[in-house]
């Protein structure tokens, strides 16, 4: 599949469990440390857009385990994005480099609230349009 955005990342030991493996938690804070990430490539500031009035939040996260990560491994985490209404749908996927089998799959949906009301927001929309998918 291609991806809009890949980030590779690496396990550290603290993010494990008892089982030795990526306690679940951890793999939403991948997820949105490669939001992030692909949101500063694409020119987005969340701390100007805060001192603007437009804050961009998570309205809902689902994810799906499917083989666990363990200490030290490295893994790429992908994102594609599209727009729906209002919201804007991260489907994110996370593979262990070793093997590049899936590790996780989540989708998150975001919107934006423009002076704490849930509004367009036509800045974000252009800068986001160029890394639009159809899935």
């Amino acid at each position: 599949m291609k991806y809009a955005y890949e980030l590779k990342m690496k396990v550290r030991d603290y993010e494990c469990d008892l089982e030795g493996i990526v306690n679940n938690a951890n793999y939403q804070h991948y997820m949105e440390h490669t939001r992030h990430e692909f949101l500063l490539e694409a020119g987005i500031s969340f701390a100007d857009m805060h001192d603007r009035g437009i804050d961009a939040v998570v309205a809902r996260v689902t994810i799906a385990y499917k083989t666990p990560l363990r200490s030290r491994d490295e893994f790429l985490s992908c994102l594609n994005i599209r727009q729906e209404g209002l919201r804007y749908v991260f489907r994110q996927d996370i593979y262990r480099l070793s093997d590049m089998k899936l590790a996780a799959r989540g989708t998150v949906d975001t919107v934006c609230l423009v002076n704490g009301k849930l509004s367009r927001c036509p800045e974000l929309e252009d800068k986001l349009i160029p890394y639009y998918s159809e899935s």
